[in-house]
C-alpha cells in the first residue's frame, strides 16, 4: 500500500529536484539554451509545416547502427519497412506485397510492391532488400546483428521476389522486420556515403532528409513522389526539448504542433487547453535500472537484489506519474504475449529481507553506488525519488546527470555502475529481452550472463506454439527476478500532446508518430 507518510517523503525529494531545475532556468523562455530551449519555427503561411517536439536528440539517422527511440520517431517519416504494425497491433505487409512461410518455419518468400523509388531516384527492388539484409548483418558497427542472427542467406529470385532462409525457426522474425531491421535504405546512397550515411540518410518514406543540427533539430521535406498516397504536409521539423515544461509551453503557444511525450505534471495544462488533445495509451516498453553485473558492487547478486527489493514501485508511479504509468517487475507490459500479471505485480519493500540481502552481499551496513541519469527534469525527479527510497535502507545513491548520447556510450563501454535507461518496447516478447539479457548482445549494457536465461530465451525464439512460448517466458521472468539482473521500475504510457489543427493521426501501439497521413488545418 502507498502510505501518506511515504508520499510526503517522496514528494519532498521531488520538490527539491523541481526547485533545482527551476533555479537553473527550467521556466525560462525556450530560447535560453540549446538543450531543448530553442523555439521551433512558426508555420509558414505558404507551406504546411509540422513541428514535432522530441524529448531528446536523435543520435543517428542510420537504422543499422541506431539504438535510440528518438531516432525511430524520425525514421517513421524517413523510412518505410518491409512490414509494419497496424493500429490493432497486428503485423501487416508494408513494402512487401504478399509473403509465404514454409511449414518448417525456416523459409520466407517475400513478393515486393513495385514502382517504388528511394529519395535519390533509384529503384526499390529485390536487390535493394538483399543489400539491406547484408548491410545489417555484416557492418562492423551494426546493432541489427542480433535481430538477424538466424538469417542464413538472402536470395534474389527475380526483380520483385526475395527468399530469406533461416538456420532455424525464429518466431519473432516478421516482428523484427517491423522495426529497424526491416527499414530499407538506398544501396546507392549507403555505398557512396559509407560511415557518413548517418548524416545523409536516404529511404523511401513520405519525407526526405534536409539537415540535422545536433542537439537542436532535424528538418525534412515532402517526398513529392511517395508511393503510398499523397503527402499533405510540405515540411516536418523535429525539435529537441529536454525541458518538458518548455516543450508543453511551445505546444500551447502553437510553436509546436505535436509533442512525443507529455510530462505528468503538465497533463492538466494540455487537457485544459481547448486547442489541444492528449493521446494517452499504455505503451509496450519499460523503464528501469541497468546494473553492471560485471563490476562492483553489482557483480554481487545479493546487492543487486537489495536495490531491486528496496524500490517501492507503486509509490514511485503514484508520486511521479499520477496513474499514467504501471508498476513493473518484468520486461513485458499488459497486452504482450509474455505478460504475467502475478509476476509483474509490485511487491512492497521488506526491511528485514533487504537487511538479509545486504549481509549476504558482504555489506551489512549498506553501500554506495553511482547512478547515471539523463538531464531531463523528469528523469532528475525519478533519480531523486529512487535516491530517497534506497537511503532508507542504507544504500546511498550518488546521482550523475549525463546527456542521452553519453548514456548510450557509457552503456556500450560498460563504463558505469548503474544507469537509468529503459526501452520503448516491441510487439514480440523477444524484442524486449533478447538483446538486453542474452550474453554478449549489443544492448546488454548490464553485462548480464546467466546461462539458464540464455537457454530459455533462445528456446522461446524457436518455439512456434504461442502457449509454449508463454510458458518459457514465465521461466525467463522467474530467473531474471531471482538473479536481479535488471531492476524494472514501470511500464510507461505513451502521452502524445497534439494541436487539434493536426488531422489524420492514428495511434499505433509502438507509440511512433507516423506523419505520412497527417495534415494541418
Amino acid at each position: 500500500m502507498f502510505s501518506k507518510k511515504m508520499n510526503k517523503a517522496l514528494l519532498s525529494a521531488v520538490l527539491g529536484t523541481v526547485l533545482l531545475v527551476t533555479g537553473c532556468g527550467g521556466n525560462s523562455a525556450p530560447s535560453d539554451n540549446n538543450n531543448g530551449g530553442a523555439a521551433a519555427p512558426a508555420p509558414s503561411d505558404e507551406k504546411k509545416v509540422l513541428n514535432i517536439g522530441l524529448k531528446a536528440d536523435p543520435p543517428s539517422m542510420d537504422p543499422t547502427i541506431s539504438t535510440s527511440l528518438y531516432d525511430r520517431q524520425v525514421y517513421a517519416s524517413l523510412y518505410d519497412k518491409l512490414f509494419d504494425i497496424s493500429p490493432d497491433g497486428k503485423i501487416v505487409p508494408m513494402l512487401v506485397d504478399t509473403y509465404e512461410v514454409s511449414p518448417d518455419g525456416k523459409t520466407y518468400t517475400f513478393k515486393l510492391k513495385t514502382g517504388i523509388k528511394f529519395h535519390d531516384g533509384t529503384d526499390f527492388n529485390a536487390e535493394a532488400v538483399k543489400f539491406n539484409f547484408d548491410r545489417n548483418m555484416t557492418t562492423e558497427k551494426s546493432k541489427r546483428k542480433g535481430d538477424l542472427k538466424f538469417v542464413e542467406s538472402v536470395s534474389v529470385v527475380d526483380n520483385d521476389t526475395v527468399t530469406v532462409q533461416l538456420t532455424e525457426p525464429f518466431a519473432p522474425f516478421l516482428s523484427v522486420l517491423t522495426d529497424r531491421a526491416g527499414m530499407m535504405v538506398s544501396p546507392t546512397a549507403a555505398k557512396e556515403k559509407g560511415d557518413d550515411f548517418l548524416n545523409a540518410p536516404v529511404g523511401t518514406g513520405p519525407f526526405v532528409f534536409v539537415k540535422q543540427v545536433k542537439g537542436d533539430s532535424v528538418s525534412l521535406k515532402k517526398n513529392e513522389n511517395y508511393w503510398n498516397g499523397e503527402v499533405k504536409l510540405d515540411e516536418v521539423n523535429y525539435k529537441v526539448f529536454t525541458n518538458g515544461t518548455a516543450k508543453v509551453q511551445n505546444l500551447r503557444s502553437g510553436m509546436l504542433d505535436i509533442i512525443d511525450d507529455t510530462p505528468t505534471k503538465e497533463i492538466p495544462a494540455v487537457e485544459g487547453d481547448s486547442n489541444l488533445q492528449l493521446i494517452a495509451e499504455s505503451g509496450m516498453g519499460h523503464q528501469g535500472l541497468h546494473l553492471n553485473n560485471s563490476a562492483a558492487p553489482f557483480d554481487n547478486k545479493y546487492l543487486r537484489a537489495a536495490v531491486d527489493r528496496a524500490i517501492d514501485r507503486e509509490a514511485l508511479v503514484k508520486v511521479l506519474f499520477n496513474g499514467y504509468a504501471a508498476p513493473a517487475r518484468t520486461a513485458f507490459a499488459k497486452g504482450n504475449l509474455a505478460y504475467n500479471e502475478e509476476l509483474n505485480k509490485p511487491v512492497a519493500p521488506n526491511a528485514d529481507e533487504i537487511k538479509e540481502l545486504l549481509a549476504k552481499g558482504g555489506k551489512p551496513n549498506g553501500f554506495e553506488f553511482k547512478l547515471l541519469i539523463s538531464t531531463s527534469p523528469e528523469n532528475e525527479q525519478l533519480g531523486a525519488v529512487l535516491q530517497n527510497m534506497l537511503k532508507q535502507h542504507n544504500i546511498n545513491v550518488v546521482l550523475e546527470k549525463v546527456e542521452y548520447g553519453q548514456m548510450l556510450e557509457a552503456g556500450s563501454k560498460g563504463d558505469f555502475q548503474a544507469m537509468q535507461l529503459g526501452w520503448s518496447g516491441r510487439q514480440d516478447p523477444d524484442g524486449n529481452v533478447h538483446d538486453f539479457v542474452v550474453t554478449g548482445n549489443g544492448n546488454n549494457y548490464g553485462r548480464i550472463s546467466v546461462p539458464q536465461l540464455d537457454e530459455l530465451i533462445l528456446k522461446a525464439r524457436a518455439e512456434q506454439d504461442e502457449s509454449k512460448r508463454k510458458a518459457l517466458y514465465d521461466e525467463v521472468i522467474k530467473v531474471s527476478q531471482d538473479e536481479a539482473v535488471y531492476a524494472y521500475l514501470y511500464h510507461q504510457y505513451v502521452l502524445i500532446g497534439m494541436n487539434k489543427k493536426v488531422t489524420g493521426f492514428t495511434y499505433v501501439p509502438d507509440g511512433l508518430i507516423r506523419t505520412a497521413t497527417l495534415d494541418k488545418q
